[in-house]
């Protein structure tokens, strides 16, 4: 009921229930793995701390499209950071339709977001916290960086005030062909019903997801595992009031719960898998997130992070699921054996470019 409609009941109501199972089954002294996909990630981030705290010692968390800190991809207009963070996913997206200048998108996805990167970290940012105080000439330069790395107008950039959203981006990239790109996964494009919106009225991607993922679910629960009601299955979002999330500083934030837990258990080891056309959790965000941790300089080791040519769900492509269920396992067969601090390797274990 509507008691648990919050990311802190909703943290609480899991770790109880874990705390139930490793009793009643007897599995206090197994490994122990919590594992967490979009939302999921939130959810497996609050309990790594909230566990801590309870002496529940967890061997490893395993994050898929992930967001710890919600202010790390906020595009509000006083979040240049935000903006910075979302950048190389929208570089990805504009080279994956081939909408890039042709130096550019002769070079392979790794290389592009590589280059998206440095430029919205030593230039994008810094010209966005300036605002104002731009000179012309610098807020021109600017935006024709940022069309150039975002396949869009570089007057469409300056109107929107060198901060192009979302919303905006995806109706605007593939404008020419009335099309619009998908927030879960950009590779998915389809008609653009309203262009003249700001707001996007469908994610083509979550729409092609929702209508195969539903029936597949409904069947599997009643057929398979013979759980028969006749409720309504909400695959994402929907049955439910609003979702109450703690502020830190206008924005949901639980870094601070993965930090506890790395401090209490130096141990521990952390996985993250993370999509280029990912939209929704951009992975520059995620990136983002990590190197703010305030963890020990050993700790950061313990931390995994893997790259996919997908979106915010990998697994639907076949390759990409091989290779995410490849890491995974390499990924637990480690921290289930582990007994010391992962070795020293600079900025911990990346597979990516």
């Amino acid at each position: 009921g509507a008691k648990f409609w919050g990311l802190d009941e909703d943290i609480a109501a899991m770790a109880e229930f874990m705390r139930l199972y490793l009793t009643r089954y007897s599995r206090w002294s197994s490994p122990l793995f919590i594992s967490g996909e979009s939302y999921g990630t939130t959810r497996a981030t609050g309990l790594s701390g909230y566990l801590a705290d309870r002496g529940i010692t967890l061997n490893g968390i395993i994050l898929l499209s992930t967001v710890v800190d919600f202010g790390a991809s906020s595009m509000n207009r006083d979040n240049p950071v935000g903006f910075a963070n979302v950048l190389p996913s929208y570089a990805a997206t504009a080279w994956d339709h081939k909408r890039l200048a042709a130096d550019l998108q002769s070079k392979p996805v790794e290389q592009v977001v590589n280059d998206a990167e440095k430029w919205a970290v030593s230039e994008y940012q810094p010209a966005l916290i300036m605002g104002a105080r731009l000179s012309p000439a610098e807020r021109t330069h600017v935006a024709r960086q940022l069309a150039r790395y975002t396949g869009l107008d570089t007057s469409f950039v300056l109107d929107n005030d060198l901060r192009v959203t979302l919303g905006r981006f995806n109706h605007e990239l593939l404008r020419s062909q009335r099309r619009i790109v998908g927030r879960l996964d950009s590779r998915f494009t389809t008609f653009d019903i309203d262009p003249g919106s700001d707001q996007v009225a469908l994610d083509p991607s979550e729409a092609t997801i929702r209508n195969t993922f539903t029936p597949a679910w409904n069947d599997y629960v009643r057929r398979e595992l013979k759980y028969r009601n006749d409720d309504v299955y909400y695959i994402l979002g929907g049955g439910i009031g609003r979702w109450r999330y703690p502020q830190t500083q206008g924005y949901a934030d639980v870094s601070p719960s993965l930090e506890r837990a790395f401090t209490k258990n130096p141990y521990l080891r952390l996985y993250v898998a993370m999509g280029y056309y990912d939209m929704a959790t951009p992975y520059f965000a995620v990136e983002y997130t990590l190197a703010q941790l305030q963890v020990a300089p050993e700790v950061q080791r313990n931390i995994t992070t893997e790259y996919f040519a997908a979106g915010h769900m990998m697994y639907i492509d076949d390759a990409q699921h091989a290779k995410l269920r490849a890491g995974i396992r390499r990924f637990i067969e480690g921290a289930s054996s582990q007994r010391e601090p992962a070795p020293a390797v600079a900025g911990g274990s990346s597979a990516r470019h």
